[in-house]
């Protein structure tokens, strides 16, 4: 009994128990020791077994045994053959498998694997096939084709998988001696026994899977009835859904092929092939809500399963279509509801987040209840994706801002690790740039936040957008106090920002001036260098010269200003400073930028910007470009920066050269920046410029270029054109693009470039600049108030017809893309079956000139649309240019 009390404690005592391992601290010499119990004459089965698994356990831990090493283990362990023990056989079979020994010593066990094979013990056949053909070449596969052939037919389900299994990875290496086994593999799908089904129709597939056709006669001949075995029926409903992505890429026809099958499914016993089939509805491109309907209702069922891996997969796929299809989601909100309690956490954030997505204007305060007491019982990750949800949700429907930010405010005050709090914080930000009425509020609560804020990144994020837009506020000194505090009591970094913050508004705001002196001036005997220069330097820029011309715009520009040089450049030239007499030269450090600049990715089968924005914003995507181009010289006097396009890709994926180009708009000019990666590492490209076509683009004519000096192997650069069009003109056209450049050869081992260069060209993609690049994408919180705001003074209204369509939603996605305009309240989404809709799209011109847009659809029996476009904006050109573009569209 006392030897029993130890395990009794070490049961009790989870934690101990928790880091208990059989392998602690085992070495690799001291297992090699041991191994040559593998010599003795009287084998103990037991201890070579437990040897062999600490060799394994050594191998996956990442451990390299050297070839001797290895060869000696090798030799040593072809001896444990004579063994009759069925335990250490199969250790035997695993040791060799995973020291995959050379071709030269392979040629040991070949003989006893090859009798294993032909032994009348299952066991042993099926293992010596594994092994075999993991350690076989070509050539000893040929000899053993006969045995493997005859053993994917075997009447032993263990022994006829193991062949198959086998088969799939041999494809990977010998695909030719596999293809000839397609008729055993066929008549292998016909079995009874559930795994043998299920990898003879993963082998067949694979073995097909290059010839269309062929899948497509597969997944015919099967879908009527013959598989039994569920895991080879959610194997089939995959290759079907494949079948019916390629089928609706070639044709158009009315009729999904197999759709019919994968309603079938939904009926089947095993739940399993339910979800599977669920799931495959939900992803079809261009699912209908008619033939989402069944599937929905399966995984509601689903949402009041007792099996919580049911429930996970059931909400997950319900928050996946939910993204796309919300109204069709909704009639299963009041069971996701009950899973916001599960005990899952992983069940409960996709139900809330889902509930979030679908859920309607009216339900929101509902919702905001039910989440305040489920915040506190998940983890950090958890609740990132519940404030991102919401985020998406005050965007849509920016009427109710004061509730989901008070929320927000409150979950910002509670404990909580870096990335949740940073998660809250940019929401907060970017509800603060979409949401004019969310000002104030806003930054009401970040101020409140930065008083108790105990990470330095988010303070001075929090203080640098203070200084930007506290100052533009109807009281902006009411958020001083805030700001000096931070002088007071916190660590140097925060501090320097907080002199920062205090200068900007000293520049922008004429009466708080004075006071900003007697604060910058206390800070002159901070005890930390960056806080008293920056102090000092503010308090000359203040008080200074600079501000007596041009009604202060030069100290704005010095305060808000950059140096419009690249950091990196500007790094590297100080590294290369050697102190001397002669001082830094900032004119000296080279404007060209190395790398791209930030580029605005939008997931597929997302909304528009507006809906879905990340911390990285659209607006801080044209500061970028804005600065890159205005530190190039011959493009500096264009003037103010209107909209720069997502990158355009004009070649395509895996090509030696990868190009795209973003189309950068101004006033009476297009800037064309061609971004190029070298993507081959025995060349360096030089004089890299694009030869631009605009004969089909007759309003243009180029006025600039700016060709890329060189172009490294995997090191971004770019090249740029401009082009002078009509002022204020909605000037459109096609260009072909050509690349130029000349290839200079380079040596692999020195990397040293040759001098003499060949020159080459490469045909890139065409590029069209089209009427949705003169618009921006800015919505507006209340689009009534807006459109009455605006009058009718320069309103036009006029009807139009869209012809056939497949659906009300095809066309309204049409028009909006057409203008290139932000959908406002959500009415983007068109409810399903409806015969009519109304769309309100918010936009700003080139000239920054507001535009609204009020679309009204309708669609008869023949699936003809008819539209009726409202237009208001600040100048009748601009009403009259939307009509034109519709018009011509």
């Amino acid at each position: 009994m006392a030897l029993a009390q130890p395990l009794v404690k070490k049961d009790d005592d989870r934690d101990d128990e928790a880091e208990y391992s059989p392998f602690l601290g085992i070495e690799k010499g001291a297992v090699l020791q041991e191994a040559r119990v593998f010599n003795d004459p009287q084998l103990d089965a037991r201890r070579c077994a437990q040897v062999i698994t600490k060799l394994l356990y050594l191998i996956n831990q990442g451990e390299t045994f050297t070839k001797v090493e290895a060869t000696e283990v090798f030799f040593a362990v072809t001896k444990l053959f004579q063994s009759k023990d069925t335990g250490l056989r199969r250790m035997v079979y695993l040791i060799i498998k995973e020291l995959s020994p050379s071709a030269d010593e392979v040629i040991i066990v070949t003989s006893s694997l090859m009798k294993d094979m032909n032994s009348k013990t299952d066991m042993y056949r099926a293992n010596a096939i594994r092994v075999l053909c993991r350690i076989t070449d070509g050539g000893l596969l040929g000899q053993i084709e006969r045995y493997l052939k005859q053993a994917i037919v075997d009447k032993n389900p263990v022994v006829a998988s193991a062949a198959l299994v086998s088969g799939i990875h041999l494809l990977q290496t010998n695909p030719e001696i596999v293809r000839r086994w397609s008729n055993e593999v066929q008549e292998a799908v016909q079995s009874r026994a559930a795994l043998v089904q299920f990898h003879a129709l993963g082998l067949l597939h694979q073995i097909r899977q290059n010839d269309r056709l062929a899948v497509s006669k597969l997944v015919t001949s099967l879908t009527r009835g013959s598989v039994r075995s569920p895991l080879a029926q959610c194997l089939l409903i995959r290759y079907t859904s494949q079948v019916i992505r390629e089928s609706s890429l070639n044709t158009q026809a009315p009729d999904r092929p197999f759709y019919d099958y994968l309603e079938g499914c939904l009926r089947h016993k095993a739940e399993m092939v339910i979800f599977e089939a669920a799931r495959a509805i939900t992803e079809l491109s261009g699912v209908t809500s008619r033939e989402l309907t069944p599937a929905i209702t399966v995984l509601q069922l689903f949402l009041s399963s007792s099996k919580p891996v049911l429930r996970f997969a059931a909400v997950r796929t319900l928050n996946k279509v939910a993204m796309t299809h919300p109204l069709a989601v909704t009639n299963c909100n009041i069971d996701m509801e009950s899973l916001i309690s599960d005990q899952n956490r992983s069940i409960a954030t996709l139900a809330i987040t889902t509930l979030l997505k679908t859920g309607n204007e009216s339900s929101v305060d509902r919702l905001m209840k039910q989440i305040t007491n489920f915040m506190s019982d998940i983890a950090d990750e958890f609740k990132i994706v519940v404030v991102e949800a919401i985020r998406s949700l005050c965007l849509k429907f920016p009427q109710k801002y004061r509730t989901l930010m008070n929320f927000l405010s409150n979950i910002l005050r509670e404990e909580g690790g870096f990335e949740y709090k940073k998660a809250i914080v940019d929401s907060i930000l970017i509800l603060i740039r979409d949401i004019p009425e969310a000002k104030e509020s806003g930054l009401s609560h970040l101020c409140e936040f930065i008083e108790d804020c105990e990470f330095t990144y988010l303070s001075t994020q929090i203080l640098h957008f203070l200084g930007n837009e506290g100052p533009k506020t109807a009281d902006p000194s009411k958020y001083i106090r805030y700001i000096y505090n931070r002088v007071i009591l916190e660590n140097a970094t925060v501090r320097a920002s907080a002199v920062s913050a205090l200068a900007k508004f000293g520049a922008l705001v004429e009466s708080l001036k004075p006071r900003i002196f007697v604060l910058l001036r206390r800070c002159l005997f901070d005890n930390d260098d960056e806080v008293r220069d920056r102090a000092t330097l503010y308090l000359n820029a203040l008080g200074g010269d600079v501000s007596s011309d041009n009604d202060g715009r030069d100290l704005k520009e010095f305060i808000y200003g950059t140096l419009h040089l690249p950091l990196v450049n500007l790094e590297a030239s100080l590294q290369a400073y050697e102190a001397s007499e002669e001082p830094f030269n900032l004119a000296a450090v080279p404007k060209e930028v190395k790398s791209q600049p930030l580029a605005e990715k939008k997931a597929p089968g997302k909304k528009a910007a507006a809906t879905n924005v990340g911390p990285t914003t659209v607006t801080s995507i044209g500061e970028t470009y804005e600065k890159l181009l205005a530190s190039i010289p011959e493009f500096s006097e264009f003037g103010k920066l209107f909209k720069s396009s997502p990158p355009v890709e004009l070649t395509e994926a895996e090509t030696e050269y990868a190009v795209n180009v973003v189309k950068h708009i101004f006033s009476n000019h297009v800037v064309l920046q061609y971004n190029c990666t070298n993507t081959i590492p025995e060349q360096v490209l030089e004089n890299v410029h694009v030869i631009v076509d605009a004969s089909e683009a007759e309003e243009f004519s180029e006025v600039a270029s700016k060709p890329l000096k060189s172009l490294p192997y995997d090191s971004p650069g770019q090249t740029f054109v401009a082009f002078e069009k009509p002022e204020g003109a909605l000037s459109t056209g096609k260009f072909s693009n050509m690349l130029k450049f000349v290839v200079k050869e380079v040596d692999p081992a020195t990397g040293d470039v040759e001098e003499e260069g060949v020159e080459d060209e490469y045909q890139l993609e065409d590029l069209e600049v089209n009427s949705a690049d003169y618009m921006l994408k800015v919505g507006v919180s209340n689009f009534k108030n807006a459109w009455e705001s605006l009058g009718a003074d320069f309103e036009r209204v006029d009807e139009y017809g869209l012809g056939v369509r497949e659906s009300l939603s095809e066309a309204v996605q049409a028009v909006i893309n057409l203008l290139g305009m932000q959908a406002c309240e959500g009415t983007d989404v068109v409810p399903s079956n409806s015969r009519s809709h109304t769309c309100l799209l918010a936009g700003r011109f080139i000239g920054n000139i507001q535009v609204l847009v009020r679309l009204s659809f309708g669609i008869d029996g023949p699936k003809q649309v008819a539209m009726k476009l409202a237009v208001r904006s600040e100048d009748q050109f601009v009403s009259d240019a939307i009509h034109e573009i519709v018009a011509n569209g």
